[in-house]
């Protein structure tokens, strides 16, 4: 196990994943084999929570950018990450996981709202609980929303599946000579603007100790490898 004694994660999943190959959108076939590893990794005995991002539908930032209203931008990004999570909970439960959708924005008809002490039942319930809608206002990311709710579910971790397999010391995608680190402190992260998270989600993951686990969800089997200590990550957390 990459981090001993762990009973409850958060699984904090970019958008951009569920799209595929496609330019746009929820590719089926992605969600449900992401939702696979979720089954798989809940079947060693973890209590999961999930948290999913909206920039495959729409990103609040980039509407803003091209001169949208920036709080009317984040809302319509926080809807985006409901319908993500309606998408893995059908996907989960098609594989026969029990699973809860609580969302900051209150819409009864399609889910539940965040209610801590009912998605702490939940959890020990066996259910896995995705998160939706952030933190319920805007000039937040879905990354806040993810360190807001490890740290209100007490979770022994944050591990974030994107794209790339860790953090660098500079983005590998433009500088091919970039180095990973396998560890790195919280401090370093801020200090460097390593773009791990946004910096208000690295500070609530410093200031109540969750340790943050960086890899590449893209890699077929990799969530289980990292829940292993196998595999490609990066640690975030406090030094010495």
């Amino acid at each position: 196990m990459l981090l001993p004694n762990t009973k409850r994660i958060l699984l904090k999943l970019s958008g951009e994943v569920l799209m595929g190959d496609q330019q746009f959108g929820i590719d089926p076939a992605v969600v449900a084999a992401l939702a696979a590893e979720v089954k798989a990794a809940k079947e060693t005995g973890l209590q999961i929570c999930l948290v999913i991002g909206g920039g495959n539908i729409f990103r609040g930032m980039a509407g803003a950018a091209q001169g949208m209203d920036r709080a009317q931008a984040d809302y319509m990004g926080m809807l985006a990450t409901v319908m993500n999570a309606l998408a893995m909970q059908n996907a989960l439960e098609q594989l026969g996981v029990q699973t809860r959708v609580q969302s900051a924005i209150q819409m009864d008809a399609v889910c539940e709202p965040v209610i801590r002490r009912r998605a702490e039942r939940h959890l020990e319930k066996g259910r896995v609980v995705i998160f939706a809608a952030g933190v319920g206002a805007p000039y937040f990311t879905t990354d806040s929303g993810a360190a807001l709710r490890a740290a209100e579910m007490k979770c022994d971790a944050l591990f974030k599946g994107t794209s790339v397999d860790g953090v660098y010391d500079s983005d590998p995608k433009k500088n091919t000579s970039a180095i990973r680190f396998e560890t790195v402190s919280y401090d370093r992260v801020l200090a460097d603007n390593l773009k791990v998270m946004d910096a208000s989600a690295v500070a609530l993951c410093r200031d109540n100790a969750i340790p943050i686990v960086v890899f590449s969800i893209r890699e077929k089997g990799n969530l289980a490898r990292v829940l292993a200590g196998e595999g490609v990550q990066t640690l975030v957390q406090k030094e010495g």
